[in-house]
């Protein structure tokens, strides 16, 4: 063979190996950091005309779906729009997703599953490959645990307060109910007319559309509900039983300041069970400080305090629940912390409904929390699952004798204390209050009522607050959650 020819064929081969190597760098194993360069602008222009999966609640109600713009469109012929059927009503946990053409962005479950919901998930050279055989991209669908009735209840009973409800599935951690109000219509993002009549409904004082998720952000003290809390490291730590004596004489020293009862009203020796159905605070204010800091601090830890929810949702849209001091979280132990009024859900406390129903579903299934979700399923557009969310242990809290101790206190705040604006004919339900004064001159209050039904074998666990309401616990946030209750048993 000529020499000259081999020569000729060898550099051919090498300049051919050399246009497949920078082609697949950036096609393939590179392309994940060019697609995510702020810079390229292209990847805004694709996800334009991709059918974004959608996004159903459990029953298989649509809650997100991309639509086909036609030539009238502001943004073109051949281009998807979101669109949300359902609107308010599952805002704030679904979120939306505008990134493109309008470029707001994107929050909520929209933005956590992003790389299913975009057809992103598959890998670079599968990607390739599929665009040789012709298929068109497709978002992955996304089968959320949300149950559409038991949301409007929780959206309908909360009336026109601002407030919040969780309910969860205890035994796996599926999140059922996840409300907010005031909440917002994300369809009308895409107006710039309907946007400006929204944020002027925003900005008003106070806020009749919001995209603030009560649900999971900021935070009110807890009032009594914290009580739980309390109940559990007193009884699992050995220091008392539910029938242990406890004086609830009014106006005790509580750090050098002396510790009011509900309407100054004043107990001998009373038990644990009676303390709790009747929420006397200086019961569990000495409770809490006998406990100490180092095992209060423990407990809340193992149900979920200090940190962020282990929530698939976007980290920066959770706040963490426990000990504030301005913006950050203060540990159960500072010197900073008064012991005995952190034990009644008070001090410096601000908690988010998803923590308080975790402390409701821990206790509901046996001392062990699950980690809580929002997606059920993932399934590609050929209708093949692709990822299921198989329920995690995320904390063993107590030892289960200590969960059906604390099980019969709160169904005594149901039976004949607190509570009893939550009883359900036929249904056992183990719940507490909670009231946390903002406003003493005229009795507003931010209130609270956690609880978990059947007793006996919990399918539900809900927390619900209400914020700025004249009342007690008892008489706003009560008849919510039996309602949300009744609405998940069926």
């Amino acid at each position: 063979m000529n020499r000259p020819i081999v020569r000729l064929y060898g550099l051919v081969a090498a300049l051919f190996a050399l246009l497949v190597a920078f082609t697949s760098r950036w096609t393939i194993f590179e392309a994940a950091s060019l697609r995510e360069n702020p810079e390229n602008q292209r990847m805004l222009l694709e996800q334009e005309r991709i059918p974004r999966g959608e996004i159903v609640a459990a029953d298989g109600t649509v809650l997100a779906r991309s639509v086909l713009g036609g030539a009238s469109s502001p943004q073109g012929e051949g281009v998807y729009q979101r669109t949300y059927p359902t609107g308010e009503l599952f805002a704030q946990p679904i979120g939306y997703d505008y990134i493109a053409p309008e470029d707001l962005g994107a929050t909520g479950v929209e933005r956590f599953r992003n790389k299913d919901l975009s057809g992103q998930n598959g890998t670079n050279l599968q990607s390739v490959l599929d665009q040789l055989q012709g298929k068109e991209p497709r978002g992955d669908k996304v089968i959320t645990t949300l149950d559409p009735h038991a949301q409007r209840v929780a959206m309908d009973t909360l009336g026109e307060h601002e407030g919040a409800v969780v309910a969860l599935d205890p035994s796996t951690g599926a999140v059922e109910v996840m409300a907010s109000k005031p909440s917002y219509d994300p369809n009308a993002l895409r107006s710039p007319a309907r946007k400006r009549a929204q944020e002027r409904e925003m900005s008003a004082h106070p806020p009749t559309k919001s995209v603030l998720n009560r649900a999971l952000q900021y935070g009110y003290a807890p009032g009594s509900t914290f009580k739980i809390v309390t109940a559990t490291a007193a009884i699992d730590s050995g220091a008392y039983t539910p029938q242990s004596l406890v004086s609830g004489q009014n106006e005790i020293l509580v750090s050098g300041v002396p510790l009011k009862n509900d309407d100054n009203e004043s107990f001998g020796p009373i038990t644990l069970t009676q303390a709790l159905a009747h929420s006397v605070n200086t019961v569990w204010a000495q409770v809490a400080e006998h406990v100490g800091k180092r095992t209060l601090r423990r407990y809340m830890e193992r149900f979920g305090f200090d940190r962020k929810p282990q929530l698939d949702y976007p980290a920066d849209e959770m706040s963490a629940s426990g000990e504030h001091s301005g913006e950050s979280i203060v540990a159960p132990t500072s010197p900073l912390v008064d012991l005995g009024r952190l034990g009644i859900g008070q001090d410096k406390l601000a908690v988010t409904p998803l923590q308080m129903a975790e402390v409701a579903a821990a206790v509901a299934n046996h001392g062990t929390l699950m980690v809580p979700h929002l997606t059920k399923r993932i399934v590609d557009s050929e209708g093949a699952t692709v990822q299921t969310v198989s329920p995690r242990v995320q904390s063993v809290v107590m030892k289960p004798s200590t969960a059906s101790a604390v099980t019969g206190m709160m169904e005594a705040v149901v039976r004949e204390g607190t509570g009893t604006a939550a009883q359900i004919p036929g249904i056992q339900v183990a719940g507490k209050t909670g009231t946390a004064q903002t406003q003493f001159g005229d009795a507003i209050n931010n209130v609270w009522f956690i609880a978990f039904a059947p007793a006996g074998a919990p399918r539900v666990a809900v927390a619900v607050t209400l914020k700025a309401v004249p009342g007690e616990g008892a008489t706003f946030a009560a008849p919510v959650a039996r309602s949300v209750i009744e609405s998940l048993l069926g």
